[in-house]
């Protein structure tokens, strides 16, 4: 594996890069959709926190609906084919119990993302989503590869 540069995604934030670069990020209930088009050899990744933008405030990136269009349209401005897209989506776990429908975040967050990239027809290509664990993920950008892995609770 060659030394790559290195940039930690916080949530809220999405990055795509023309030279190759590892991007990592730390799931719990977030999603990260990663995006790849292997024409170009162009990648990038979002981290967003919650499903929908209600229309208050800021329309940030830490709303799925925004964060998959700013993806997708970043990615478009660096020179990408829509047709060529390739998405993977990671996390959306449960990882805060409740009892309260309403706040299993993950599942509405895995839910917006699945519909998003159907919607846009990007082929989702593979996923790792759901569960009781929060995922450490790596990105590659310039190979669309990601490696995964889970992280325990600790009290």
């Amino acid at each position: 594996m060659e030394n790559l540069p290195v940039h930690f995604l916080y949530p809220a934030e999405l990055y795509v890069s023309r030279v190759p670069f590892q991007i990592n990020t730390i799931l719990g209930s977030c999603i990260a959709v990663c995006l790849f088009d292997p024409v170009t050899r162009i990648g990038g990744i979002n981290h967003f926190m919650l499903p929908l933008w209600n229309g208050q405030g800021l329309a940030s990136p830490k709303y799925g609906n925004i964060a998959i269009e700013k993806l997708i349209d970043k990615m478009l401005s660096l020179g990408c084919q829509k047709n060529n897209l390739k998405a993977k989506i990671f996390g959306g776990g449960e990882v805060i119990e409740t009892q309260i429908v309403k706040f299993n975040i993950g599942a509405r967050n895995i839910e917006i993302a699945r519909q998003i990239l159907e919607e846009k027809k990007i082929p989702i290509i593979s996923s790792s989503v759901g569960g009781k664990l929060g995922r450490k993920i790596e990105f590659l950008t310039a190979t669309g590869e990601v490696r995964q892995k889970y992280v325990q609770k600790t009290i």
